[in-house]
């Protein structure tokens, strides 16, 4: 370790004891106190990593010291041996507690599913998909909470969107905005052959309203008679709400509900989370820059997964991870593949802020 890291880390474990300093002495309660208090729990797995790895580095330096002496050599050893073996790892964990984080991954996510190539069997995967999405949220205890749903004319999907509520959901959901592309053989198919269909998905930060300023003036809201396949809440009053945000040209449309007003509220819920992620996308470089490249244009070609039901395989091409147990992820068991692209993700940054 270089002693810029060192200094660095002095630094860290100084401003924790610090905010512990501060937040004893403001009250409970305020901007301030919550303040203090984020900054607080956002060093605390990095000052807990830090303090075991300088108690493993200080037990090594006395266990070096003790093998000199010919009383106490043989137990030195041992112990000095044990800890060499354990450095390595505990130097890992620290370096993965100091990677930056976005703090988007703390909160919960605004989940959007499109068919795109295929025709109805694309919309009827885009109405798995989802579904599958819903099993994993509630598998982990997180609110699922659907704020539109469109349907074709075989029960497949024209669009989904929904709300997932709870602690890290962005973090486990994000890897899954891109192209899914399916390979089976419809139920509609004679004959047996295998068709190729694609579907979009987005995944974006639930944004709050201190994360994105939206002036009225930038604003067209207009409002219409919902109408939509099946019935679904046709009325005979103005209760759809279309909002375009002029400056950018986004559209929220929304009929879900028989409430002008819900409706507008759920679409200002969409459109902010969308110039959230345009405002995230546009402070990193290595993502896409706008919400369009992010699903691509659902073409056969481009893709992030793979679903072949045919052979019993699910394979992500980021990282080139292949299962085969298609049943049980589309019952809702993401968690393989998710921890796979998090702990790919990890290496990716511990290569680009190595501390070596």
């Amino acid at each position: 370790m270089s002693s810029a890291i060192d200094h660095r880390l002095e630094q860290i474990v100084a401003r924790f004891e610090e905010l512990q300093a501060l937040m004893s002495s403001t009250e409970g309660a305020g901007e301030d106190f919550v303040r203090l208090s984020r900054e607080y729990a956002s060093l605390e797995e990095p000052v807990a990593a830090i303090r075991v790895w300088q108690d493993a580095l200080s037990r090594r330096d006395d266990a070096q010291a003790l093998v000199e002496d010919p009383e106490f050599r043989e137990l030195a050893e041992g112990e000095l041996q044990e800890l060499k073996e354990q450095l390595p790892s505990l130097e890992h964990a620290m370096q993965l507690a100091l990677l930056p984080k976005d703090k988007a991954d703390e909160g919960s996510a605004i989940l959007e599913v499109r068919p795109a190539a295929g025709g109805d069997e694309a919309g009827l995967f885009a109405a798995e998909l989802f579904e599958s999405y819903r099993r994993y949220a509630e598998k982990r205890g997180w609110r699922f909470e659907v704020m539109s749903l469109t349907e074709n004319e075989v029960s497949g999907l024209k669009e989904g969107i929904a709300t997932i509520s709870g602690n890290g959901v962005f973090a486990r959901f994000k890897y899954e905005s891109g192209v899914h592309r399916v390979q089976r053989v419809p139920a509609t198919e004679n004959q047996g052959r295998i068709h190729t269909s694609t579907v979009t998905v987005a995944v974006l930060p639930e944004a709050e309203e201190v994360d994105v300023e939206v002036h009225d003036d930038d604003l067209r809201i207009d409002v219409y008679r919902a109408s939509g396949a099946g019935g679904q809440h046709v009325n005979k009053t103005e209760s759809a709400v279309r909002i375009t945000h002029m400056p950018t040209g986004l559209v929220v449309a929304m009929q879900e509900e028989k409430s002008q007003h819900r409706n507008k509220a759920k679409a200002m819920q969409i459109l902010r989370a969308r110039l959230y992620e345009q405002e995230r996308q546009r402070a990193h470089n290595d993502r896409a820059a706008n919400r369009k490249a992010q699903v691509g244009t659902g073409d056969r070609s481009e893709r992030i997964r793979t679903y072949n039901f045919p052979q019993n395989r699910v394979t992500d091409h980021r990282i080139n991870l292949t299962l085969y147990k298609i049943a049980s992820i589309m019952g809702g068991d993401f968690d393989e593949i998710v921890d796979a692209l998090t702990h790919h993700e990890q290496m990716e940054l511990l290569t680009e802020t190595s501390v070596h």
